[in-house]
């Protein structure tokens, strides 16, 4: 059974954004969909995430994939801004090219400590998926 969610996209994009004041909001990644197990996060492109080759660099692949999965945690936990990252094991698949970078992240397990989160990344199509990442995220 999946578990419910506690906020949705909309207040966690506003919790988030309030909670990282340094980020220019055009910069910033928004939740575009969230229900229960589920959150699709976009980051909007830009110059400054490419790296040498004109594909989006790494660091901002994993970046983006522990965002999606402080979001996914959020939708579901509620208001807790102090979890945080524990780990996060990244395979990248393919080179992505520039564009919005989209993250699909899908809850595999929620306990009462921690949440393990599959996040997967695109920039062209969700079948041709530039990386994938399990995170896991402390709960305080």
């Amino acid at each position: 059974m999946l578990p419910q969610l506690k906020l949705d996209a909309d207040r966690v994009n506003t919790l988030i954004f309030g909670a990282f004041p340094g980020i220019p909001e055009e910069a910033f990644p928004r939740i575009t969909e969230a229900e229960p197990g589920r959150v699709h996060v976009v980051l909007p492109y830009r110059q400054g995430m490419l790296r040498p080759g004109n594909l989006v660099s790494g660091p901002t692949l994993m970046g983006h994939a522990d965002t999606t999965a402080y979001a996914l945690v959020l939708c579901h936990v509620g208001e807790e801004l102090m979890a945080v990252t524990s780990s996060l094991v990244m395979n990248f698949l393919r080179g992505a090219k520039p564009g919005d970078v989209h993250a699909e992240g899908r809850l595999l397990r929620l306990g009462r400590r921690n949440a393990v989160c599959d996040i997967r990344l695109w920039t062209e199509s969700s079948d041709r998926l530039a990386a994938q990442a399990t995170v896991t995220y402390a709960i305080p």
